[in-house]
């Protein structure tokens, strides 16, 4: 098989050009951050923060495929915006009102008072992290073409 055929079987945003994986790698990690924000308290005020785990996986899922996509260079394009995006709706709420509230005190449950923070924070952590697993984690290995001729002579 040619090296052509090996790159048209990979993955949509593998076969684009640098700059168009660079900017496919930012869009991602600026829309799962955003995802993330909003999603990330669900649960809090019950002490169950489940939507921060959520939040953290969509966010980890999309840090594996800029990983995956670009390397380490992908991990840090994809922490800087979606770092840029979570911390800029923590700081410029709405009309003076924060999706990220974070700092306050009172007698409410643990995650209400910090998951703001964990989310915040956890998000840096986690991509860090994954800069420092193993490479061979990260690998797509190319898929192999399917063709009738392989399937006739598969059959007992």
């Amino acid at each position: 098989m040619s090296r052509r055929n090996n790159e048209s079987l990979m993955p949509w945003s593998h076969r684009q050009s640098p700059f168009m994986q660079m900017f496919i790698t930012m869009l991602a990690g600026a829309a799962s951050a955003f995802i993330g924000t909003i999603a990330h308290r669900m649960g809090a005020f019950m002490n169950i923060p489940y939507g921060l785990v959520i939040a953290l996986l969509i966010l980890g899922i999309s840090t594996w495929c800029a990983r995956a996509r670009m390397g380490s260079t992908g991990i840090g394009v994809h922490l800087i915006a979606s770092s840029i995006t979570a911390w800029g709706v923590a700081i410029c709420g709405v009309n003076g009102s924060a999706l990220t509230p974070v700092g306050f005190s009172g007698s409410v449950p643990f995650f209400s008072q910090n998951v703001g923070y964990l989310w915040l924070y956890g998000l840096v952590v986690l991509q860090v992290i994954m800069l420092f697993l193993p490479r061979k984690w990260f690998m797509i290995p190319p898929r192999k073409e399917y063709t009738t001729a392989a399937k006739r002579t598969s059959r007992p």
